[in-house]
């Protein structure tokens, strides 16, 4: 496996097949609750399937757990020198249910991240959206490295993914390749330390996205991810999270 497939295995967080994720087909709703951690009752437990996610070579993991925040539970993720994340895989149409919602907060942002290289490729926080293998979306090149790749993990990687960050200094709505693949995009929603310790709102239209990112139609969307890392920059870092909703505007 060459260094650009391992670049993509590592940066689109994770494969997820189509087949093992539970299905939303419900034209009658118009909101997903897809993170629903206000309805935590002690904090102990994750809810609606989310699980952590570890990478085999990062020994050092973040630190989540649930936590109240002005009397609602939230995630809150500490990351010292370290990487890690938390995931709930399933199968959304974007087509249905573009549009995306949550809130966050981090303490400070880390003073040696740079979008633009992979010593700096980490963030107090970050969403990422990945969308399910589709061969048709891909080169003949690709097809074969995805092959390969599926018969070494069991699973093919995503075909691309959307990743929402927080920077340390790259202007707003910077849209960017990862560090490691094109098949990770990054954009940029805040910079800076300005808005420390302030919860901030955000929604995104995954869908229009996508398609300015990547140039085409989206496949489905396979899982979201949050992610509080630092260990390309050995720095420390508190993040939180609210709620994380899809909807169909």
């Amino acid at each position: 496996m060459n260094d650009r497939m391992n670049g993509i295995w590592i940066v689109l967080v994770l494969a997820v097949g189509i087949l093992t994720c539970p299905v939303y087909v419900a034209p009658a709703e118009t909101v997903l609750k897809i993170g629903e951690f206000s309805a935590s009752v002690d904090g102990s437990a994750w809810p609606n399937g989310w699980e952590p996610l570890t990478f085999k070579k990062i020994a050092r993991h973040t630190d989540y757990k649930l936590a109240q925040d002005q009397g609602t539970w939230v995630v809150a993720a500490k990351s010292t020198a370290s990487a890690s994340g938390l995931v709930r895989r399933f199968e959304i149409d974007p087509l249905q249910f573009p549009v995306i919602r949550w809130r966050w907060k981090v303490t400070g942002v880390l003073a040696k991240g740079d979008v633009t290289q992979k010593a700096g490729d980490d963030y107090p926080a970050r969403i990422y959206i990945t969308f399910a293998y589709d061969p048709s979306k891909l080169g003949f090149v690709d097809r074969a490295k995805y092959r390969a790749a599926r018969l070494i993990y069991g699973e093919y990687p995503p075909t691309g993914t959307i990743t929402y960050i927080w920077a340390n200094n790259a202007p707003v709505g910077t849209v960017v390749p990862s560090p490691y693949t094109d098949r990770a995009q990054m954009i940029v929603l805040q910079s800076g330390s300005a808005r420390r310790m302030q919860w901030v709102e955000e929604a995104r239209n995954v869908y229009n996205d996508y398609r300015m990112a990547f140039g085409h139609e989206p496949p489905h969307i396979s899982s979201v991810a949050l992610m509080t890392d630092t260990d390309n920059t050995g720095e420390t870092v508190t993040a939180f999270y609210g709620d994380i909703i899809f909807s169909a505007e």
